[in-house]
């Protein structure tokens, strides 16, 4: 045989060689989405009572971000923010929207959704439960345990009966396997077992703790004296300092008020079905991660736990998600596994949309320059390096958050403005935005708010706008004359 057709064919089967091993020792990715999920885990260390022993753990398994927040304070458009990394100014999506909707605009803005770019970099994409609004858009995994219902109490509501909302509270009468937790959870975990040709991703959503807030009695036992939990921080005037386009935009009127709940004696029931919801998701969680652990992936695989936004528990005299303010985008987010630091916090502020440019540098994937979001793997390695980035946070079309380490600055569509100081007013209780010594910080802090807009589909209030605008003119032109 001739020498030289010997040497390429050797060198041709050692590359063959180092590409089988550049795959079998590209990591694998577990993906957990947590619905609705606030600040409230103990590892977050903002509220005392929460027992959440399993993500805990997986915080100290890697690094938490202290201050990370959602680019929309909605599942619907936050999701789609995350799938793409980009803000809603730029999809679009100010409302709900399909996944299949979500899907076609990445591909129209040049970035694909993570499922998709993980499958088109190699990899074995599996899904179970809530990722995208719904699911996940068709053709998008190779592998569907589908997505479950919401596990609405079979007798209808029965404490809150007001709006339309899912908004209730109270003990799931069945077994517990039939929740669509438990299902994902055990089906994820089914597959975390086996071993792949590819890596792999598995994509997990949990649907607890978004309202309704039913779960087993076990759950709600796990806090025997409900009437000693800590209550989230109140403020009866807090709402008298901010303009009226705030009122309007970030007060739903269909979830309950504080005064209300107040008044009837039940807020102190719904901090604890709450935990209670995020107490059982915790254990489901522990389950996926266990799995993880045991099997024949566990040195090899890149944990991201995930929020898609916050939620109120009574400040600002509400329970919702859907506002402008530091609590409906504040959301847990942690990264473990192989080359992550165990033990490790970061404060500074980082976005949702930054984990998929994160975890294309940690699986050593390409980039693209389309995604809005920047890798936070330098901070994963250095905690505490500066990071002078502002998160933004959009809600119904042209109202803008841009939050700093120190300050909180929205700025509505007709102009009105709040700020606050996290450093000396973390609940958000003095709006000083008509303060002259703030001036120029606002000036610096609005030069973040997106001005290029596309818009796919609007929220419920977003028509409503103008009514707003149109009564605040007519106030100003009385005032003035």
């Amino acid at each position: 045989m001739n020498i030289n057709l010997i040497k390429k064919m050797a060198w041709a089967f050692s590359l063959t060689c180092l590409s089988a091993l550049a795959v079998a020792q590209q990591p694998n990715v577990l993906f957990i989405a947590v619905d609705d999920l606030n600040d409230m885990p103990r590892f977050m260390g903002s509220y005392p009572d929460a027992i959440t022993p399993n993500l805990d753990r997986l915080a100290a398994k890697g690094i938490s971000f202290e201050r990370a927040h959602a680019q929309v304070p909605l599942c619907g458009p936050s999701r789609a923010s995350v799938m793409t990394s980009t803000i809603a100014t730029t999809h679009g999506f100010h409302g709900h929207m399909s996944d299949q909707k979500v899907q076609q605009r990445g591909k129209e803005m040049g970035t694909s959704t993570i499922p998709e770019y993980f499958k088109d970099n190699g990899y074995h994409v599996m899904a179970v439960g809530k990722i995208f609004h719904k699911h996940v858009p068709n053709g998008a995994v190779s592998e569907s345990g589908g997505r479950g219902g919401w596990n609405t109490h079979p007798k209808g509501k029965q404490n809150y009966t007001g709006g339309r909302t899912f908004t209730d509270w109270a003990q799931w009468p069945g077994a517990e396997n039939e929740m669509t937790d438990y299902q994902s959870a055990d089906w994820a975990a089914s597959r975390l077992k086996k071993t792949y040709d590819q890596p792999f991703m598995m994509m997990v959503g949990f649907l607890r703790p978004h309202v309704p807030w039913i779960v087993p009695k076990r759950w709600f036992d796990l806090y025997p004296n409900p009437e000693q939990l800590t209550l989230p921080p109140y403020k009866a005037d807090d709402l008298d300092d901010v303009p009226a386009m705030s009122a309007f935009l970030n007060l739903d009127d269909e979830m309950p008020r504080t005064s209300k709940l107040i008044e009837k004696k039940q807020w102190q029931d719904v901090i604890h079905a709450y935990l209670a919801s995020t107490s059982f998701v915790d254990h489901y969680v522990g389950k996926v991660i266990d799995a993880v652990e045991a099997g024949p992936n566990a040195d090899n695989t890149i944990i991201v736990l995930w929020s898609d936004h916050g939620y109120h528990l009574g400040e600002k005299n509400t329970f919702q998600k859907q506002s402008l303010w530091e609590r409906s985008s504040h959301v847990p987010l942690l990264f473990a596994g192989p080359n992550i630091k165990p033990q490790q916090v970061s404060g500074r502020v980082v976005s949702l949309i930054d984990i998929l440019p994160t975890l294309a540098e940690l699986c050593g994937l390409p980039t693209n320059q389309n995604w809005q979001g920047r890798s936070i793997k330098p901070l994963i390695e250095n905690p505490t390096k500066t990071w002078d980035y502002p998160a933004i946070t959009t809600w119904e079309g042209k109202n803008t958050a841009v939050q700093t380490e120190q300050y909180r600055y929205i700025h509505y569509i007709d102009g009105s403005e709040e700020l606050y100081d996290h450093e000396n007013d973390y609940n958000e209780w003095h709006n000083l935005a008509k303060d002259p010594k703030y001036r120029a910080i606002k000036k610096k802090l609005k030069a973040h708010v997106p001005t290029s807009y596309v818009e796919k589909s609007v929220g419920k209030k977003q028509r409503g706008m103008a009514g707003v605008i149109r009564k605040k003119k007519t106030t100003n032109k009385k005032t003035n004359s």
